[in-house]
């Protein structure tokens, strides 16, 4: 009987514990945010239930930032430097239109009065009265001076003297020709062949400056390094469109000049012979 009881104690003893712990209230768990207590102390809010809400998301979609693609602004807003080189560029342009402009009005009367002169040759009775100032007429006016400046008596030295003679007034007439119809092209040969390089500048000067407001900022955002490489790719494409279009005139005035002097050279062909043949008259006689 001792015995039972106290192994009834004992057994009681020891599950003590566990019947306190299971008749212990369950702990309240707080759903609010943090609190800031004292200045220097947080108050930090317990876990929420895994049951309980999540918060609503934000509503609304931010909205889109506006990137500024006037040429004109950035323009205005590039380095000094940047905006030296695209005024050059820009002149250079106008350059190259104005040499357009202006051999397109010296080719149509250039070729205008070399017609003019080639049908007058066909038809003329004397070849070394031809009117004008194109080259042709130039020529057989040059002729008609050789040919009023030959003795009566007429010899094979002084044929041969007076066809060189001839021969060179005729080149320095050509070469003349030649020289005015060839104005600007030395202007369109430079802006040609540097045009490219001073855009080139523009373009390192600007991915300097990016670079520069990248260590200024300590950031590499697209809205740091963008305003320089703009101006850097703007810069680059106003010196391409300054020397495309010069070189391409370039090519073609070259081109027109080389036909202008197939058909002088028809012309003075016709000369000669008719100067040739006036100086066999003449020894003939």
């Amino acid at each position: 009987m001792v015995r039972s009881a106290a192994t009834a104690c004992l057994l009681l003893l020891l599950a003590a514990p566990v019947l306190a712990e299971d008749a212990a209230p369950p702990p309240v768990v707080s759903t609010e945010a943090p609190v800031l207590g004292d200045p220097g102390a947080w108050v930090e809010a317990a876990p929420l239930l895994p049951g309980a809400a999540d918060p609503a998301p934000p509503t609304g979609t931010p909205a889109p930032i506006k990137a500024d693609t006037d040429l004109v602004r950035l323009v205005l807003k590039a380095h000094p430097v940047v905006q030296g080189v695209m005024a050059l560029l820009a002149l250079a342009v106008a350059a190259v239109l104005t040499v357009l402009l202006f051999k397109l009005v010296e080719f149509a009367l250039a070729f205008r009065h070399l017609r003019r002169t080639e049908a007058a040759l066909a038809t003329a009775a004397d070849l070394f009265a031809l009117q004008g100032d194109d080259p042709l007429a130039l020529a057989s006016r040059a002729a008609r001076a050789e040919v009023d400046g030959l003795p009566p008596t007429l010899t094979a030295a002084l044929r041969a003297a007076s066809r060189d003679r001839l021969d060179l007034a005729l080149d320095r007439i050509e070469a003349g020709a030649v020289m005015r119809l060839r104005s600007g092209t030395g202007l369109l040969a430079s802006i040609g062949a540097v045009g490219p390089f001073v855009g080139l500048f523009g373009t390192v000067f600007g991915i300097m400056n990016s670079f520069l407001a990248i260590a200024a900022t300590q950031t590499t955002s697209l809205s740091v390094v963008a305003p320089g490489i703009a101006e850097a790719l703007l810069a680059t494409g106003i010196g391409l469109v300054a020397a495309i279009p010069a070189v391409l005139l370039y090519n073609g005035v070259m081109r027109r000049i080389a036909s202008y002097r197939h058909r002088l050279a028809d012309g003075r062909s016709v000369l000669l012979c008719r100067f040739s043949h006036e100086l066999d008259r003449r020894m003939g006689a």
